[in-house]
């Protein structure tokens, strides 16, 4: 089964040509990525308009390569899978739009993909990996810990209750004047700061539930950042230290309780699976390894490019339902909001 998988979300135009093969296993033929990173340098984020504008720009030729560089002929395609969202609306209409134009041109099935279920899906193309597992999405978008038990059929654990994690460390690079995207430029600071030089709050810790909350640890710490005015290098690389230790010690201590839940509804987890862009801080990623081993499983974490947003990813998702005979029709509308609980199978442990 080849399926070619489009993604344009947020600020990556990217398409990619997916094999999955009859015992379930995936081969990525070709991903293309194009960053919009020097187009919002200058904003300190993205800029909706912007990031529609340049998707429209440049998705027919990413398609192109990713056809060309798969060897494949669109007629020979199984389907095409486009993320119909959640994400910046004006960029998710761009993607879906095509994917239809193809799809109806060549006559193929179209699977309109949620970018969410592309990200909890990752693992079974690049590792294999078994149902159920724990999910921790930590993007710049979302953070959630999730059981995934099937496609379509997941449930909810935890969610932030204000800031994902990946936004926090955006806005805090925001905050202290460093650069765009935010995330590797405050990882970068506190390998040379001090990160108990700072009493930052870690929320929530405690209790008995797997929630996030992100917007009293920004607060906090811009009030660390204003008392301090003028900063010195060193001031920015101690507050971004200890913003990044109270993040990990956040991570741990509700990913404990996520998994303890998991544990309690479903038993031990085959695997405890990492997706979004918040995966590569490596801070992170020791805290993922140590609660993976205390949980007595293993740790997946595709590899960076697939982390991120990526067309594979959503070639893969579209692959995985149209197995299932799972596929949508031309008239299927591109969602700014998408929740997973809309696709079906996700309920919240109350």
């Amino acid at each position: 089964m080849l399926v070619l998988g489009i993604e344009t979300t947020c600020d990556e135009t990217a398409a990619a040509v997916v094999e999955r093969r009859d015992d379930g296993r995936g081969k990525i033929l070709s991903n293309i990525i194009r960053s919009q990173t020097n187009e919002h340098a200058a904003f300190g984020g993205v800029v909706p308009e912007i990031a529609a504008r340049a998707h429209v720009e440049v998705l027919d030729r990413i398609v192109a390569r990713a056809m060309q560089e798969a060897d494949v002929a669109f007629e020979a395609l199984d389907g095409v899978a486009a993320a119909a969202g959640p994400g910046l609306i004006g960029g998710v209409i761009v993607g879906l739009t095509t994917a239809k134009a193809i799809a109806m041109v060549n006559a193929k099935p179209l699977i309109a993909v949620n970018h969410l279920e592309a990200h909890a899906l990752t693992a079974r193309l690049t590792d294999a990996t078994p149902f159920p597992y724990c999910l921790f999405l930590a993007s710049g978008g979302h953070t959630q810990i999730l059981a995934v038990r099937g496609v379509g059929d997941y449930v909810l654990l935890g969610n932030t209750m204000d800031d994902a994690i990946g936004e926090a460390f955006d806005k805090t690079a925001k905050l202290l004047g460093l650069g765009y995207p935010g995330g590797p430029q405050v990882e970068k600071e506190a390998v040379n700061g001090n990160p108990e030089r700072f009493a930052l709050p870690r929320p929530l810790a405690g209790r008995n539930d797997a929630a996030f909350s992100l917007s009293g640890l920004k607060t906090a710490l811009r009030l660390e950042a204003q008392r301090l005015v003028p900063l010195s290098d060193q001031d920015v690389a101690d507050l971004c230290a200890s913003f990044q230790q109270a993040v990990v010690d956040v991570t741990l201590d509700r990913l404990r309780m996520g998994l303890r839940l998991f544990r309690e509804r479903f038993g031990n987890p085959n695997a405890l699976v990492a997706a979004g862009g918040v995966a590569a801080n490596q801070a992170i990623r020791k805290v993922l390894h140590r609660i993976a081993f205390e949980c007595g499983t293993v740790l997946v974490v595709p590899p960076a490019a697939l982390c991120t947003d990526n067309g594979a990813m959503i070639a893969w998702a579209g692959a995985e339902r149209l197995a299932l005979g799972l596929v949508d029709t031309i008239d299927v509308a591109p969602r700014a909001r998408w929740p997973l609980e809309d696709i079906g199978g996700l309920h919240a442990v109350t």
